[in-house]
């Protein structure tokens, strides 16, 4: 009903403009639901989830920097696994969701925000990936629908790109980043409570590995990430607060045992501390955390001699050689890439070689590669490993070039570790990359907003003042 075919009181009424699209979306979906009660119950199924998905819709609309936060530490707790245990069988399904809800979150953050033209993002490498590989033939066991379903889980870290975002977007992702390792940690005590989930997983040495809600590999990834941002902010302002968080999310990074994103953090941070001038941090500030790793240095060796419980210290006191498992999956991916080396079997190939009821996939409980640059070598060749080194170089290049000299330089290093990390890791399509590069574009974003808020003021200052 139209306000205009109501009583003039009516009409007038204070509030009512306010209600009347809310009661007409509401009027619209009774209906609906009316016709699809008589259509029987799969149709009141469709349309219940489409109602839900429509609810959600309305209030990111309204609260996008918050919907948006909230998604980010959902990522980190890695619904795949713990939600996995309680509803079996569902991994597949759960991963496409948490994707697709990326994507919609980047989609209306362009529609609120604006567009950006980000002609060099890397999810275009994949992109170009499928079609060449779709020019040489998939892998036998690669369906198209299988691949075009890759391409969108590898590409949707990159989404974020795409927006310009707001300010606030930006603080209060950059805020929740730092945070993510720690809240993960709280709910991953939540879910032990509850005996759903291990706050520790056990190592096939007989050592443990703290694990949270997520896996121990996948909570190091998240630590990693939250150093970077954490030391990027302590860099720009000089606080306690941010050097205390790089701290903790190191000693997060250590209970994980996980080793490769440990000495990647640990060289951007030496490196930047340094190397890295800074007028809110310097000189000063730096002697009390220099102080403190060289004194935990000593101790976390005598702890490696004489413990074996935390996998960390097994490692580093030489009583776990090998114990990744590496070598025994490798050789999978070199031979299916020696079969096509130029251009691969298509994106997604790497998910088809080993077979998840074989032996070695129940020695090792995955049958990823655990190298990205192997992966990719099966799904792209290397005209595949050369689309996305070369999108990701450019990419952090041409966004890196207007941001404050700290921040340039951090990035920059924050991307040589990532292009290391991914010789033992599953660096680019594992979970954790939603939220490392969701940081990345979100430190980008920051930057063109500074850039765009230093030209106004320069042209503010040009402006000639009338005499008199």
């Amino acid at each position: 009903m139209s306000a205009t075919l109501l009583p003039r009181a009516l009409r007038d009424a204070p509030g009512l403009r306010s209600i009347g699209l809310p009661f007409m979306v509401g009027a619209a979906f009774f209906l609906i639901y009316i016709l699809a009660a008589y259509e029987g119950q799969s149709m009141m199924i469709g349309v219940t989830a489409l109602s839900l998905l429509a609810c959600i819709a309305v209030v990111t609309l309204r609260l996008p920097v918050a919907c948006c936060a909230l998604w980010l530490i959902i990522v980190g707790t890695t619904p795949e696994m713990w939600l996995t245990d309680i509803l079996p069988g569902q991994n597949n399904l759960i991963t496409a969701v948490v994707k697709a809800s990326g994507f919609a979150l980047a989609a209306i953050c362009i529609l609120r925000y604006g567009l950006i033209a980000d002609l060099l993002n890397p999810g275009f490498a994949f992109v170009l990936m499928f079609f060449t590989a779709a020019a040489h033939g998939f892998h036998p066991n690669l369906s198209t629908g299988d691949s075009i379903r890759t391409v969108i889980g590898s590409a949707a870290p990159y989404a974020f790109s795409f927006s310009r975002l707001s300010r606030r977007w930006c603080d209060v992702v950059i805020e929740t980043t730092m945070w993510v390792p720690l809240a993960v940690l709280a709910f991953g005590v939540v879910l032990a409570g509850a005996g759903i989930r291990p706050l520790f997983a056990p190592d096939e040495s007989g050592s443990i590995r703290l694990a949270g809600s997520t896996h121990p590999a996948f909570l190091a990834t998240l630590a990693m990430m939250a150093v970077y941002a954490s030391l990027v902010e302590l860099y720009r302002g000089g606080r306690t607060k941010h050097s205390a968080l790089v701290g903790i999310n190191f000693l997060i990074l250590v209970g994980t045992g996980s080793r490769s994103p440990l000495f990647c953090a640990v060289m951007v941070t030496g490196i930047t501390f340094v190397a890295l001038k800074s007028e809110n941090f310097n000189l000063r500030k730096r002697v009390v955390p220099l102080l403190v790793c060289l004194f935990a240095l000593p101790g976390l060796m005598i702890l490696a001699v004489t413990s074996s419980s935390l996998r960390l210290l097994t490692v580093l006191s030489n009583h776990a050689e090998g114990m990744s498992g590496r070598d025994m999956i490798w050789p999978y991916f070199e031979a299916a890439w020696d079969r096509s080396p130029m251009l691969g079997w298509g994106v997604g190939a790497g998910k088809m070689l080993v077979d998840p009821d074989s032996l070695t996939a129940h020695l090792l409980g995955t049958t990823a590669a655990h190298n990205e640059y192997l992966r990719i070598g099966v799904d792209g060749g290397y005209v595949g490993i050369g689309l996305v080194a070369g999108f990701m170089t450019l990419w952090t290049w041409y966004w890196t070039r207007g941001l404050r000299s700290t921040d340039k330089v951090i990035l920059r290093l924050v991307m040589i570790g990532v292009s290391v990390e991914c010789i033992t890791d599953n660096m680019l399509i594992a979970a954790p990359a939603s939220a490392l590069f969701m940081w990345v574009s979100t430190v980008f974003a920051r930057g063109r907003l500074e850039a765009q808020d230093a030209t106004r003021g320069a042209s503010l200052d040009l402006v000639p003042v009338p005499a008199g």
